[in-house]
């Protein structure tokens, strides 16, 4: 019991700092998402049109999604330094195999009548993919956004290793001097953090699901 009031003030004392380094944690969660949005859901529409690069990009995406975090940080380290450009760029790559898997199975699963429908209202191809195929596909698209999104925010408390900032720096300061506060201080907002992130994207992805795909 005195641990938990321990810990409660501690926390409550540090609230400021804390909240600083949420903003912190979002923002290159953010960045690294939005980049992965920018590149990859282009690369999976790419992909549906062209499936001899099907292997090859979605092969390439799952190389970088299974290096080991520390790793791929250690990589990029000589190249671009530290900071928050590298961190940004790992979790970008991080970011990418949901994003354009989950676009090429859902513009790939459009019901064939659908397009033959819009092909014979006289509409040309990317007329097609802008108004049949997208909006269709969407909801299966905020799905890959979802798992990235909430991949990302575990995998950016390791970017506070080199200097990037956010709820890591809390983590890695405990480890260091053994302070357990310090650690749960990290710990317990990232991963509220993630289930808050994972709950509001759900409810978008549910909100622009047509209903006639609504189960």
């Amino acid at each position: 019991m005195g641990n938990q009031v321990n810990f409660f003030q501690f926390f409550i004392s540090r609230i400021d700092e804390i909240g600083t380094l949420v903003v912190e944690h979002m923002q290159i969660t953010g960045m690294a998402v939005l980049l992965a949005i920018i590149i990859g859901v282009p690369a999976g529409i790419y992909i549906t049109r062209n499936q001899r690069a099907a292997n090859t990009i979605l092969g390439i995406a799952n190389v970088f999604q299974t290096l080991p975090s520390l790793a791929l940080f250690g990589l990029v380290i000589p190249i671009l330094g530290i900071g928050i450009v590298p961190s940004v760029f790992v979790l970008f790559l991080y970011a990418l195999l949901p994003i354009i898997k989950n676009t090429y199975i859902g513009i790939s699963n459009v019901d064939p009548a659908a397009i033959e429908a819009g092909k014979g209202m006289g509409m040309k191809n990317l007329q097609i993919l802008s108004m049949v195929e997208f909006p269709l596909a969407l909801p299966v698209i905020m799905g890959g956004v979802r798992i990235s999104t909430v991949i990302n925010i575990g995998t950016a408390t390791i970017a506070a290793l080199i200097g990037a900032g956010g709820l890591g720096d809390f983590i890695f300061r405990g480890i260091s001097t053994a302070n357990n506060n310090l650690i749960l201080a990290g710990a317990i907002p990232t991963a509220l953090l993630a289930l808050g992130v994972d709950a509001l994207l759900g409810f978008f992805e549910k909100a622009i699901t047509p209903k006639g795909l609504k189960k």
